[in-house]
């Protein structure tokens, strides 16, 4: 004697359930009928983060190493528009602060490897930044 699987019992149920709903017309009108859906590409998350980001995301939070990539973005765009030097100064070293605590949060490099499309973009704005900076940043009344 054979033991029905369980599985195919629920399926069962919820496959007679949403032929019921069919034939009431639950399914007619609903938003977005008739448009391809829109899924999200979560494909660079981490197989196990994935249900963790997204409870995250549907709450309105950024996880921290997100945060930690935007507030990146912001300063990198505040660094290429500073024109004061000590503000250009500050905003660099909250960069590499920023830079290691995320390698040491994740106990390995930041999303900012050779592969990673934002790598060429930060070290094109850095370098770029560099060639602009007054070739003495001394504090004053500092020696060489």
């Amino acid at each position: 004697m054979s033991e029905a699987n369980p599985w195919s019992v629920i399926q069962g149920i919820a496959e007679r359930r949403i032929a019921e709903a069919q034939e009431r017309g639950d399914f007619d009108n609903l938003p977005g009928a008739g448009k391809p859906l829109q899924l999200e590409d979560d494909s660079a998350v981490p197989e196990e983060l994935r249900m963790a980001y997204k409870v995250l995301k549907n709450a309105g939070c950024l996880p921290p190493e997100l945060a930690d990539r935007k507030e990146i973005n912001n300063l990198v765009d505040l660094l290429e528009h500073c024109e004061d030097e000590r503000e250009r100064v500050r905003h660099m070293q909250r960069l590499r602060f920023l830079v290691t605590r995320a390698k040491m949060r994740r106990q390995r490099p930041l999303h900012l490897e050779e592969d990673d499309p934002y790598y060429d973009r930060l070290l094109d704005r850095l370098q770029g930044l560099r060639a602009n900076d007054a070739p003495d940043m001394r504090r004053k009344g500092e020696k060489t």
